[in-house]
């Protein structure tokens, strides 16, 4: 279980992230949701452990406050929205990188290592690019390498911050469906920032809306994307659609968002 105790973060005097309190089952898959700049990217970063941050984040009983790099890449693995890559390293080699924070004593990879990239690669159909360099390869591509590789961690936390937006509608749904059979087979907890409503409250157990730091509701997607709420939030036009058959949330734009409340995009 993740439990989550006063998290915030502060980038110099600005609150990017009021205090957060909860717990993730083990498990579970909990998405993030709100505007840009509503503390979405912040909260994962303060668990993945890449900001400075207040409060407490705990793993199975683990303080991570405590915990080495290497004892926390074996908990968390991260999936930024947008990861460096060396242009010169190969798909393989990238993706191996995955399996450093079990490096021996020695300070090599074996054989098992290599095996657990090459499975990685394949589950997200990179086979045919193990051998090419990253800078060859689209957007799209590049973006799964990264998902390859944080999945080479084998941490029981994957934290996704946009992991479907360089993704064609094909790649999306494929992506999602494997990260849902490894929660499964593997009682993988998953955290993830999305910008796709509909795709967020398709695949997440629940969902928590931030705005401007704070949350503003938490629980079943239907529950949380009412077209009144994301209206305040969004400031958008929206009708919300639920298939009664799977309890589908679906989040349709309408036209008609008044002009006047442009400026509140500014």
């Amino acid at each position: 279980m993740i439990s989550c105790r006063g998290v915030a973060v502060s980038y110099k005097k600005h609150d990017a992230l009021l205090p957060f309190d909860r717990d993730i089952a083990a498990g579970d898959w909990l998405g993030l949701v709100g505007p840009n700049g509503a503390g979405k990217s912040s909260l994962l970063r303060a668990i993945a452990g890449l900001v400075d941050a207040r409060g407490l984040v705990s793993i199975g009983g683990v303080d991570l406050s405590t915990a080495s790099d290497r004892e926390r890449a074996q908990l968390v693995a991260y999936v930024p929205q947008d990861p460096l890559l060396p242009h010169d390293m190969s798909v393989f080699d990238y993706v191996l990188l995955g399996r450093t924070p079990y490096v021996g004593r020695f300070g090599l990879l074996g054989r098992s290592d290599r095996g657990i990239t090459s499975e990685m690669i394949a589950l997200l159909r990179l086979g045919d690019f193990a051998n090419r360099y990253l800078g060859e390869l689209s957007g799209g591509e590049q973006q799964r390498v990264v998902l390859a590789r944080a999945l080479a961690q084998q941490a029981p936390v994957l934290l996704l911050d946009e992991p479907t937006s360089a993704l064609d509608i094909g790649h999306q749904q494929q992506a999602l469906e494997l990260i849902t059979e490894l929660r499964a087979s593997r009682q993988l907890t998953v955290i993830s920032a999305m910008h796709d409503l509909t795709l967020a409250a398709t695949y997440t157990d629940a969902l928590v809306m931030l705005h401007e730091g704070a949350v503003v509701a938490d629980g079943a997607a239907r529950d949380v994307l009412t077209a009144e709420r994301l209206g305040d939030v969004f400031h958008v036009c929206v009708s919300v659609d639920i298939d009664e058959e799977d309890d589908t949330v679906i989040v349709v734009p309408r036209r008609g968002f008044p002009v006047s409340d442009a400026t509140a995009l500014s």
